[in-house]
């Protein structure tokens, strides 16, 4: 068997209709730059996930850093990122001139421990922002980072570019929140590998802020408004056209999707419960609110079950092999070993498998009864 992470190539041609007929739809406009497809997509995507603006931008990664130069963020300034992440969240704010304050994970959500980010905020007043990433899907607990916020002065931007459609559930609300509609921004990449996934690079930024929005917008656009009248150096960052018109295809199919992943991941559980490989393995729980942009386990001889599982034909990857602290370029800041000790121990076990939504039970027993013929 050949089992890919993700068949990008079938999902087209599950779609090949209605993507064409978009794509061409572009072409034959004449209109590439800005066309009337971008504004379709924004007004679509905020209202699927209850935001009250949606502005596209170039990538996640340009999500993150418009999001930063529109909340002031800059020089002298310090943001907390979590230390196991893509390196994105921290490379942005160092583009800004911000300096990166890495915080430790929890071992068993990989996402950013909450108590040492009280305790980061509590004993340095100088950190403006913080960036809690829904890593590989599963969000962050968002009230009490909000609670955080409100008590520190503290903004938050939502890296929410694994985690579209996932289910935030916030005291008091009768209905979940979506993933990047809580904080002063949200940030979402449409990466080809996301849930929600372009034909290139692709992203967004959701806020309920109408004076951030329009800042957005103008930034977005070199700064400029109106037309060559620029009030501030902005950025070459708009949506593009002909993938604003895929995914207006695809968040189509978004539900549907986000579904399947999610019983992947259930049949996932269940045949890892059957192994009885507990010492050896650790495997996601399958939490409300989970999208499963990837599915990761935790393993001993991690190289050597990727290398076995290549044979048997199963594709692998490693997300993520180096904290961030650790990273060559951030040597200035002073991050040493120990620092972030669940980080680091993650960053030599995590092994993520193939989660394509169409996998079938038969592939994944596949998959896992290779996992264990490995360890046996």
């Amino acid at each position: 068997m050949k089992i890919p992470m993700l068949d990008l190539v079938r999902q087209y041609h599950q779609l090949k209709a209605e993507i064409d007929h978009a794509v061409l739809s572009v072409l034959e406009s004449g209109s590439y730059i800005m066309g009337p497809q971008v504004k379709d997509f924004e007004d679509r995507l905020a209202e699927f996930l209850g935001g009250q603006h949606c502005i596209g931008v170039a990538s996640g990664s340009d999500a993150l850093l418009l999001s930063l130069h529109a909340m002031g963020i800059g020089a002298g300034d310090r943001v907390i990122v979590p230390s196991f992440t893509f390196f994105a969240t921290a490379g942005s704010v160092v583009r800004m001139g911000a300096t990166p304050v890495f915080v430790d994970v929890e071992p068993s959500t990989y996402n950013m421990d909450m108590e040492k980010t009280a305790q980061l905020m509590e004993s340095d007043r100088s950190i403006k922002a913080v960036i809690p990433v829904h890593i590989f899907g599963l969000p962050v607990d968002m009230a009490r980072m909000m609670e955080l916020s409100s008590n520190y002065g503290v903004k938050v931007i939502e890296d929410a570019c694994q985690a579209i459609n996932a289910d935030v559930f916030m005291a008091g609300n009768s209905r979940p929140s979506k993933a990047g509609t809580i904080g002063s921004t949200g940030c979402f990449s449409f990466f080809p590998s996301k849930n929600l996934n372009a034909y290139g690079d692709a992203g967004a930024i959701v806020t309920n802020d109408e004076n951030l929005a329009e800042q957005l917008r103008i930034l977005r656009v070199h700064g400029a408004k109106p037309k060559y009248y620029h009030g501030m150096a902005g950025y070459n960052s708009r949506l593009d056209t002909i993938q604003a018109a895929v995914l207006n295809v695809k968040l189509n199919y978004l539900n549907e999707w986000t579904d399947k992943r999610r019983k992947v991941a259930a049949v996932y559980d269940r045949y890892f419960q059957q192994t009885g490989l507990l010492e050896a393995l650790k495997w996601p729980e399958v939490r409300d609110g989970h999208v499963f942009h990837q599915y990761v386990v935790e393993c001993s001889r991690r190289d050597e079950l990727a290398a076995f599982l290549q044979k048997r034909g199963i594709a692998t990857a490693i997300y993520y092999p180096v904290p961030l602290h650790l990273q060559p370029c951030f040597q200035q800041l002073g991050g040493m070993a120990k620092d972030c000790p669940i980080a680091e121990e993650v960053c030599q076990r995590v092994l993520a498998l193939p989660i394509d939504p169409e996998l079938r039970a038969a592939d994944i027993e596949y998959i896992v009864g290779n996992i264990k013929d490995f360890y046996a």
